[in-house]
C-alpha cells in the first residue's frame, strides 16, 4: 500500500495535484482513494467547514477539532483499503494555531497517526494564494495575507523532512518535479 500526502497552504493547488497524482496510479491499473479534508460525508468535515467561514478563536479551536476527527476517522476507515491512498490536508491543519501548540499537536498526530515518505507540502507565495483566493465565493477565516503568511511560516517550520515544492510556478512544472520524486519512491521503496 502507499500512502501519500498532500498539505500545503491554502490556494496552493493541493486538490489538483491530488487529483493528478490519483489519476497517475489509476492509469497503472492500481485502485486509489482520494480523500480531502475536511471531507463533504461526514459530520465532522461539514462542523469543520462551517467553522472556517466564521470568525474568532472559538471558531478556530473548533475548526481545528473537526478537523481533527475528520481526518483521525479517514485514518480508521480509508487507510489500507487501496493500493494508493492519497489525503489532502492532513498533518499540517495544526500551523492554523500558535506556533508551539502547532508544534506540539504536530509531533503527537505524527507518532499516532501513519507517516510516510510521500510526504509533499506544497507551497506558495502568500501574496500569490491571496490573488488565488480572491476569485472564490466563500473566503475562509484563514484567507488573508497576514493569516497567510503567519502559517506558512508555521508550517515550513514543522515539515523540514517532507518534500516541499513550489508551487508558485505554472503546473506542469510543478506537477514534474512531483511525478519525479514519485517515480524515485516508486523504485526505491516497498510501498
Amino acid at each position: 500500500m502507499r500512502f501519500v500526502v498532500i498539505d500545503g497552504l491554502d490556494a496552493a493547488g493541493k486538490d489538483t495535484h491530488a487529483r493528478m497524482i490519483k489519476k497517475r496510479y489509476e492509469s497503472m491499473g492500481e485502485s486509489v482513494i482520494l480523500r480531502s479534508h475536511p471531507s463533504s460525508d461526514n459530520a465532522y468535515g461539514y462542523r469543520a467547514r462551517q467553522a472556517l467561514l466564521s470568525r474568532g478563536k472559538k471558531s478556530q479551536l473548533e475548526a481545528s477539532a473537526y478537523y481533527a476527527m475528520d481526518v483521525i476517522r479517514s485514518v480508521k476507515k480509508y487507510h489500507g483499503k487501496a493500493d494508493t491512498v492519497i489525503f489532502v490536508r492532513y498533518l499540517c491543519g495544526v500551523a492554523y494555531l500558535p506556533y508551539p501548540v502547532a508544534r506540539g499537536f504536530y509531533r503527537f498526530f505524527s507518532k499516532l497517526l501513519p507517516t510516510t515518505d510521500y510526504m509533499f507540502f506544497l507551497d506558495v507565495k502568500p501574496e500569490i494564494a491571496l490573488e488565488r483566493i480572491n476569485g472564490r465565493e466563500n473566503v475562509q477565516m484563514f484567507e488573508n495575507i497576514e493569516s497567510l503568511e503567519k502559517v506558512r511560516d508555521r508550517a515550513l517550520r514543522i515539515v523540514n523532512d517532507w518534500h516541499i515544492i513550489d508551487t508558485s510556478r505554472p503546473i506542469d512544472k510543478v506537477q514534474g518535479d512531483i511525478h519525479c520524486i514519485l517515480d524515485k519512491l516508486d523504485n526505491g521503496h516497498n510501498r
